[in-house]
């Protein structure tokens, strides 16, 4: 036996119940990651169970996941009750690896923004964020632009450079 009447919500309900508009909502349905059954009046009814998959969907954000990405994971699970421990299991699993690698690039990107405090050259277009490969640096110490010119047209690795 399918949900009765009382164990749906419409729009405003589940929108009031998640804490996203009726556009995220309908959003969130043309992408796939929630449904809906229509009435006779072609209003939008959602079981009880959709606000689940719209914690879901809020938590993968959360960590990073697209919105696709969370569809993708979202296809893995029931949609009409809570999953259970070894299903959540398998999807969140999936995860450890993806929130891995945004670690060890945030790691990275600390880092980098840590050398910046004391690099002191305040300019985008030679920092080592912008200019991730250092294409000056290769071609040695100091400031390489100063001693050949402008960013753009500045040293290739391995260029040689007459300082003065």
């Amino acid at each position: 036996m399918g949900p009765t009447r009382h164990d749906l919500l419409t729009i405003g309900q589940l929108s009031a119940r998640s804490g996203l508009a009726a556009s995220a909502l309908r959003y969130y349905e043309r992408m796939g990651l929630i449904s809906a059954d229509r009435t006779t009046g072609n209003q939008r009814r959602y079981a009880r169970a959709t606000l689940r998959r719209i914690a879901f969907v809020r938590a993968a954000q959360r960590v990073g996941l697209s919105l696709e990405e969370a569809r993708t994971a979202l296809d893995r699970l029931p949609e009409d009750r809570a999953p259970s421990t070894a299903e959540w299991g398998e999807v969140a699993g999936t995860w450890h690896e993806r929130i891995d690698r945004q670690i060890e690039e945030l790691q990275l990107l600390k880092r980098k923004l840590t050398g910046c405090i004391g690099c002191g050259c305040l300019s985008l277009s030679r920092c080592a964020l912008y200019n991730a490969g250092d294409r000056a640096g290769a071609t040695g110490p100091g400031a390489r632009y100063l001693l050949t010119g402008d960013p753009a047209d500045g040293p290739a690795p391995g260029a040689a450079t007459t300082e003065h």
